[in-house]
């Protein structure tokens, strides 16, 4: 595989984006935001100078006219809304524009600094969607502001309504995050390094079992996982079963590394991994999991042309909106490379017309072996150049001893911290399978990419 590579500071412990349909709040959770169906008109809802905004047939209407810098230059919002540092709120509203847009929703302080507790991108389209966002807050006052940031656009129209903010009860509805309903992540038991150990008893075995194939990490799906739905599904439904939480990743997108590495392939077009794609989503259904979507595929833009490029998003949103549609319960994390291929902003830009608002967030460091540290400066970078607050988890699998900048095989390289929640991103997660070769080369010349190789696995246990 080629060079593919908190919960969060500002307190996303929680936040998750779905699209689901509109749901009543329970009857029990009491409403912090004041006429969020405008049916009382517009009051007490504010609109800043570049936007102008009017009920109209039941829901507000913002006119933009754009040319603003900021996505704050042209803003929406309600303040006066109070929240307890600690507790859990969900942020819900159905939303839609008259072309398709990105904008940015926040709950924060309502006066300098401006201190945020959630602050997520939103993909609008024409059509209209329900959004929910929760979150714990991390501060507590009475001065809290519901925004919508809609700037940095060319000129259109928002449409907002049944807005909500209520305090969520400890038991965590479907929806609420794969988190909170499971306990632990899902060590898999039919990873390269558990079948290796059980058909090699031995020393060697004994080490691998220790330090790798008892650890959770990621089963990747693609091409050679037959049925994908039906897959899918046992996988996801062996973890439930055991209320663990799985971490899965989608590598199948046509045309798939570009460059021409160890790991071309993937879907034999793109109507067939559109199809793919959906079904993999459905295959999860409500159950709890944890997806990356497709490494490499925002990394090798170098080596595509502009229809190439156009098509490669072109299948990511339409994966986003699989998962944000078919899998309530998923956190799903576009792949975003790592903080040696592709700069901060140039990434974020990647992102956000590849559908990441329809998402959990994005991965960085799959398959590769930049530091935590770095990874984590690097996915900061990437989520400020988003707007802020967008979550990001990171592969640690051989990050141990950071990167000697090779990609394909380095000696020399460690285990990283294994699968946890927190630790510089939203989640620490083993996406590469330890011991899985990257391609016939470096110190494993003789391995496809994807083999499971001894060797490799001791060199990462010892650190050689």
């Amino acid at each position: 595989m080629r060079l593919s590579t908190r919960l969060t500071a500002i307190t996303a412990a929680a936040l998750t984006a779905l699209s689901v349909t509109p749901a009543a709040s329970a009857a029990a959770a009491p409403e912090l935001v004041v006429n969020g169906t405008f049916a009382n008109g517009t009051a007490p809802w504010w609109n800043s100078a570049n936007t102008s905004m009017a009920v109209d047939a039941g829901r507000l209407r913002v006119t933009v006219p754009g040319g603003t810098a900021n996505p704050w230059d042209a803003m929406i919002g309600q303040n006066a809304i109070t929240l307890t540092k600690g507790k859990s709120y969900t942020l819900s509203f159905d939303a839609s524009a008259s072309t398709a847009v990105s904008a940015v929703t926040t709950v924060q302080l309502a006066d300098a600094p401006y201190t945020n507790t959630l602050t997520q991108p939103i993909a609008l389209t024409t059509t209209s969607k329900r959004f929910s966002f929760p979150f714990t807050a991390g501060l507590g006052t009475p001065a809290g502001q519901v925004s919508f940031q809609l700037g940095k656009n060319a000129g259109f129209t928002f449409f907002v309504d049944n807005v909500s903010l209520t305090e969520t009860t400890s038991t965590p509805p479907p929806g609420s995050g794969p988190v909170e309903m499971t306990d632990g992540f899902y060590v898999d038991p039919g990873s390269n390094p558990a079948l290796w150990v059980n058909r090699n008893p031995g020393a060697k075995a004994d080490r691998i079992k220790a330090a790798i194939s008892t650890k959770p990490m990621a089963r990747w799906f693609g091409g050679w996982s037959g049925d994908i739905r039906s897959a899918v599904s046992r996988y996801v439904a062996d973890a439930a079963a055991a209320r663990k939480l799985p971490i899965l990743v989608a590598y199948n997108i046509y045309g798939r590394d570009a460059c021409g590495e160890h790991s071309s392939g993937g879907a034999p077009s793109e109507a067939a991994y559109l199809t793919w794609i959906s079904e993999f989503a459905a295959g999860i259904g409500n159950r709890p999991a944890v997806v990356v979507i497709e490494p490499d595929s925002l990394g090798d833009f170098a080596c595509m042309d502009s229809g190439e490029i156009t098509a490669r998003k072109r299948m990511l949103n339409h994966a986003t909106r699989q998962f944000r549609d078919k899998a309530a319960n998923t956190w799903a994390y576009l792949d975003a490379a790592n903080a040696g291929w592709t700069q901060p902003a140039t990434m974020a830009g990647r992102l956000r017309d590849a559908g990441v608002g329809n998402v959990r967030g994005f991965a960085v460091n799959v398959s590769n072996y930049y530091t935590t540290a770095d990874s984590a400066r690097y996915g900061d970078a990437v989520s400020t150049a988003l707007g802020g607050g967008v979550p990001f988890v990171i592969d640690t699998s051989r990050n141990g001893k950071g990167s000697n900048n090779q990609w394909c095989n380095p000696p020399g390289r460690q285990l990283g911290t294994p699968a946890r929640v927190g630790g510089g991103a939203e989640m620490l997660l083993w996406v590469k399978v330890p011991g899985d070769s990257d391609g016939p080369c470096g110190v494993a010349p003789t391995v496809p990419a994807g083999t499971f190789s001894p060797d490799l696995a001791i060199r990462l246990i010892d650190g050689a």
